[in-house]
This record gives C-alpha cells, structure tokens and sequence, in this order.
C-alpha cells in the first residue's frame, strides 16, 4: 500500500487530518457523524492517497458512523492518526479485521482486493472497491451514483449480508459524468476520449517524483525515475498501463469495457488515448460523441448545466475554459469547450472537454456516495 505523502505547501498534495481544520466548518458546529445506530465503517489503505481522501470526504459529509478502523499495511500498524479529534491506531490489515464492520471501504490495489474482498464479504460487511479487481465481474454492481445508481438496488445495510460495489476507473467517472446527460437525451452510438491524466492518478509516490523531478530538471540535475520510467516533469508520455495485444492500453479499454456496463450498452463504440501529462492533481478529458438523435450545443449546454455533479465552464468571449487546477479538491466535474463536431452532419456530434478530481470524484467521494445510498 502506498504511504501518505508529506505535504507540501506548494503542490497541496494532501493534508495530514491530524493537524487539519476543516476550512469550511465553523467553530460552533456540532459534528453529527459519531452515532450510536449508524453503520461500522472500516477504510483499507488509509495511509495512501485515496484512503486519506476517503477520510476527507466523510468528514465534509458528515458520514455517519458509530465506529471506523483505520486499516493499512504491516509497516503503517501502529501509527497514530486522528481523524474528526479522535485519536486512532492504524491497525494491520488482516482476516480478522472486518468482524462486526457494515461497511469496508477499499482503496489499496487489486491483489489486496481480491484476497481481502471476499474475506470481508464473508463477515457480512459490503464492500465498496476502488480497484480494479471485481469491475467486470458479472453480477458486481460497477457504480456511478448520478449515472446507474439502480445496479446496486436492493443492496443495503441491515439486510444482515455482505456484498460488494465496484468504483469505476476514475477516467471512466469523469467522462461519464458529462457524457451521460447527453447519452440519456440523444444516445451516444461512438464516443472517442482522449485523456491527460494527472501524477494523483498513480498514488502518492507518483505525486511525489513529479514534484522533485521538476526541482532537478530546473536546477539541471538528472530526473529521478523510480515511479515512471522516464522523465515526468516537462513532458508527456502514453499512460504507464501495460500494453495489450490490440495496442491499447489497460487503462483505454477500462474506459472502454466500463462505459459498456454502466450504460448497459455493449454496442455503444468507444476508442479512447490515454496520456499522463506533468500536472499534479485532477483529470481532463477530450471527448468526441456521434449521436443517434440530433443535439444542437445549446441544448446540450442546457442539459449539462442540470446535471447533477457537474459545472459548465463554458466562457468562450474570455477563453475560460475548465482547468485541472479550477477542479482540484472540487466535488464536481467541470465541462467545456461545448461546440458541434463540424465533421459531421445534421446536429448529431458534439465535442466536449472535461475536467474532474481524479483523487475526489474519480475515487473517493464516488465511493462515499456508494456508501451513502447503502444507508
């Protein structure tokens, strides 16, 4: 499991909440989240990126909780974490760590996943996933909760059973959160998504080396290449996934596969260019859709200023435009760049830009809405 990084005032890769005051609460708040008839919450991979956000973000929502385990690695058992101005000790993750937990939320690699998955399941506890172990898995809700929130009816806490949710990929969240108001209007036929996805992606190590692989190229030093195995900071390269047969990458056809199951559509065409790009945290997305109904980019703009979860950003007098910095540390998933596609006719394509906290909405508050609908 990936440890928590230091912060750093610069970059703002993550606060540590044992000394966080949370900036929009004040004083005189009363927390609500502490209750005695509220589920058992346990967070698997706590010291990492996502396990750190998974604690941010059920903090600013109030999650209620009569008890959370703080669950992580052997190296990280025994520190010290407070969270909401309790004191906790990081526990190892082990078999025995999800007796008498509701909900087990899981944010620490696909092996750890697969094995510790199940196990909590067993226990009774439901499993909302952040990777990619079980997403294809039939039967396995994959969940966008503004997108396909009827996948995991019937599936609650109480019902005295475990079960298990899969969080999407967070390129598939932030595409899909713009992409599916209009595919809901005028159904998308094919979608062709270009990524240029951030370090945050990669965990808090790869946040990390960026930073101090742009401090060694300006001071004209040799980049530091343990995470990436090229140089990071002042470049871009294909996604790091591993390659498959047809020459795509693992993370193209998530974007792929993962579309088809949420809309439950496997005719919907995707083709999809992943790229990391030297930004520090937040996703964007070029996004090409084909329709079969016509949809005219005024209407289309209209539609995603409704939706729910998303802003438009869309001020072409200015050139303003979503940026991944306007998103971080954001719930919402920013859309622009709203025009016809002039490359076809008769109103039937449009080209959008998306941008989206890949740490926020792409993993964590995606997962805490999950577990949100679970109560």
């Amino acid at each position: 499991m990936a440890s928590l990084a230091h912060p750093s005032s610069q970059t703002h890769l993550f606060t540590k909440l044992s000394h966080q005051p949370k900036k929009f609460t004040p004083p005189s708040r009363i927390r609500m989240s502490l209750q005695e008839n509220a589920p058992s919450l346990a967070v698997v991979g706590v010291t990492g990126a996502v396990g750190q956000e998974f604690l941010s973000v059920l903090s600013d929502r109030d999650f209620p909780y009569r008890s959370i385990k703080m669950l992580a690695s052997k190296r990280s058992a025994g520190k010290q974490l407070t969270f909401q101005d309790r004191n906790y000790t990081i526990e190892e993750l082990t078999e025995d760590s999800f007796d008498g937990v509701d909900i087990a939320l899981f944010s620490a690699g696909g092996s750890i996943s697969k094995h510790f998955g199940p196990v909590a399941v067993d226990k009774g506890a439901i499993v909302v996933d952040n990777s990619s172990a079980f997403r294809m898995e039939e039967g396995i809700p994959l969940v966008i909760p503004e997108v396909n929130p009827e996948a995991m009816e019937g599936i609650k806490v109480g019902m005295r059973k475990g079960a298990l949710i899969a969080n999407p990929n967070c390129s598939t969240i932030i595409c899909l959160m713009a992409a599916t108001p209009l595919h809901r209007h005028a159904k998308v036929q094919r979608m062709v998504v270009s990524t240029y996805q951030a370090a945050s992606g990669a965990g808090a190590a790869a946040m990390e080396e960026l930073e101090l692989q742009t401090r060694e190229v300006l001071e004209g030093k040799p980049p530091t290449c343990n995470i990436f195995k090229q140089q990071y900071a002042f470049n871009l390269f294909s996604h790091n996934a591993p390659i498959l047969s047809n020459g795509y990458n693992e993370e193209e056809m998530k974007l792929v596969k993962e579309t088809r199951k949420i809309w439950n559509d496997m005719n919907v065409k995707v083709t999809a260019t992943c790229i990391r790009v030297p930004v520090m945290r937040a996703h964007a997305e070029s996004i090409n859709l084909q329709f079969q109904q016509p949809l005219d980019e005024d209407m289309a703009k209209d539609i995603l200023k409704s939706a729910p979860g998303v802003v438009v950003i869309d001020d072409r007098a200015s050139n303003h435009f979503p940026t991944p910095l306007e998103v971080s540390n954001k719930d919402n998933v920013a859309v622009g760049r709203i025009r016809r596609d002039l490359s076809q006719d008769g109103n039937k394509g449009l080209d959008i830009f998306v941008c989206g906290d890949q740490i926020r909405k792409g993993a964590a508050l995606n997962a805490i809405q999950i577990a949100e609908m679970l109560l």
